[in-house]
């Protein structure tokens, strides 16, 4: 099951994916999962009561299947955070690949979903969007 995998080296389609293009999917997901519109899963690890509670989505951009779902992991349940990461899973020609998305708590990302590890390129998709 993909949850279950090792992260693989980074496939060269995933390269140049925009990062408008993941704070898009990130958005559909959001957006969704707070209108109650999308399937939910059961997940099998911190889930002792095997509850259906975990919204999925399955989305396209361009050439690229996503699948977006909150993080379900030990550090997001410490912290409150099972509503707020986003771990988007993206299948491609030649693998897959994997981001987490999060919202920026200060400065000019403060309320707004960031990539982890492309934050300067969040923060001028943020300077582009309330420049137009």
């Amino acid at each position: 099951m993909r949850l279950d995998r090792p992260p693989r080296r980074i496939p060269a389609p995933f390269e140049n994916v925009p990062v408008e293009e993941l704070l898009d999917v990130d958005r559909e997901y959001r957006e969704r999962a707070a209108a109650n519109t999308l399937p939910k899963i059961a997940p099998k690890r911190m889930n002792p009561a095997h509850e259906a509670w975990l919204p999925i989505l399955h989305t396209d951009r361009a050439n690229r299947h996503y699948t977006a779902l909150f993080s379900n992991t030990p550090r997001a349940h410490q912290l409150g955070m099972t509503k707020d990461w986003v771990v988007l899973y993206c299948d491609g020609d030649r693998g897959e690949r994997r981001w987490m998305v999060v919202t920026g708590t200060s400065g000019r990302l403060a309320g707004r979903g960031v990539v982890r590890g492309r934050e300067r390129e969040c923060e001028a998709a943020a300077l582009a969007s309330t420049a137009g």
